[in-house]
């Protein structure tokens, strides 16, 4: 997972510990939290490269990285607990108990705290005992042993990055590599009978209704992408599965067997076998689009303009934004710019990314197909750009 190490200044680090042979990593939440840890991971395996590293995450995390080449030892999963990982009701003391009493027999050497402003992840990292210890802190938050400030608006890599370099862990690559095995891809092409026409993977949900551009969009983006020759499949996971299987029937009555719906039917292991044949991934900001970016496809997505400081892609060779500028809720006028740990954000539950035009994502899939060397589009005209 390397790659060209960042210049000195443009990541600034601290010296590295002495001695340090296992690593405890804090890193909760979803697919999209875990990807944007990577490089952090990548910079701690090349600073500390005797050392091993245990993860701190989520069933999620443990799925998609059992078996897989990269950075992570093992995956040790997290108790339910308050700002941490809550998957369900109210924190479980005796099961966070009993996780803290097995992980201070770890002996970890250095602890990372890569979850937030720290008001309830610093704590948590303090009580696994370890010698040394790194982290983000927002003013109120518990100090590490070095500390990094905690600004909401600093995309997620980055501050990842920061954090890690506190350790003497300099950047080895900022963006997120997943790699992907032979035999997930070719499972991936059994699923979407992937041939010699543009496969394009659509994925309309996520996790915050906020995020999601309108169905209609989406099926207007099929609809043209089929009638442009190419080939059209649809994932979606959980909550995603029934609004993805929703589209995907209405497009396929009228685009035929150019569609292909996987919604609620594959893992994380498949979906990575999926994305990393697709040419172009067109989504939301999403944990599946932030996949299809590190297993190497390009995307073109719809971000709210807040969200791309902390979750866009790094790049614009292979990864297209079309942005919403929306900035206070359409319901009730707060002003939505002011969020995090800095404000709560109101109950409602609409879209913010509404403004954004079908016909300029759909440019962006074209352009990005179109700039393939040895990748021709199969069909012999485009529909009409702008419309």
């Amino acid at each position: 997972m390397s790659a060209t190490r960042m210049p000195a200044a443009a990541m600034a680090g601290r010296d590295r510990f002495d001695e340090v042979l296992k690593i405890a990593v804090l890193r909760g939440g979803g697919l999209g939290d875990l990807l944007f840890a990577l490089p952090a991971l990548d910079a701690l395996a090349d600073a500390y490269p005797e050392a091993e590293i245990v993860l701190l995450g989520t069933p999620m995390h443990r799925e998609l990285l059992r078996d897989r080449p990269g950075p992570v030892t093992r995956v040790e999963l997290l108790p339910p607990a308050r700002g941490v990982n809550r998957p369900a009701g109210d924190d479980d003391p005796r099961a966070t108990g009993a996780f803290m009493r097995r992980m201070r027999a770890e002996g970890f050497d250095l602890a990372c705290q890569l979850h937030g402003g720290g008001r309830n992840s610093n704590p948590f990292l303090l009580a696994l005992g370890a010698r040394h210890t790194v982290g983000a802190a927002t003013p109120d938050a518990a100090p590490l042993e070095r500390t990094l400030p905690y600004v909401y608006y600093q995309h997620e890599v980055l501050r990842h990055l920061e954090t890690v370099a506190l350790a003497g862990a300099p950047s080895v690559g900022p963006e997120p590599v997943v790699a992907v095995t032979a035999a997930e891809r070719r499972r991936g092409r059994e699923l979407t009978g992937a041939g010699p026409e543009p496969l394009i993977v659509i994925h309309p949900g996520a996790t915050d209704p906020r995020r999601r551009w309108p169905a209609e969009r989406f099926e207007e983006i099929a609809l043209r992408c089929a009638a442009d020759g190419m080939r059209i499949v649809f994932v979606g996971a959980g909550e995603d599965a029934p609004l993805t299987e929703a589209i995907a029937r209405r497009v396929a009555r009228l685009a035929g067997d150019a569609v292909v719906s996987l919604a609620g039917r594959i893992g994380l292991g498949e979906l990575a076998g999926v994305l990393a044949l697709a040419d172009v991934m067109v989504g939301n900001d999403s944990g599946p689009r932030h996949l299809a970016q590190a297993v190497g496809t390009r995307t073109a997505s719809i971000f709210w303009a807040g969200n791309l400081i902390n979750a866009g892609p790094l790049t614009r060779a292979r990864h297209r934004v079309q942005l919403s500028w929306t900035t206070h809720c359409p319901v009730c006028g707060r002003d939505a710019t002011q969020v995090g740990w800095t404000a709560p954000r109101c109950e409602h539950d609409v879209t913010f990314v509404d403004d954004v035009p079908a016909a300029a994502v759909y440019d962006d899939v074209r352009s990005l197909l179109e700039g393939e060397p040895g990748r021709p589009l199969t069909a012999t005209t485009a529909p009409p750009r702008g419309t």
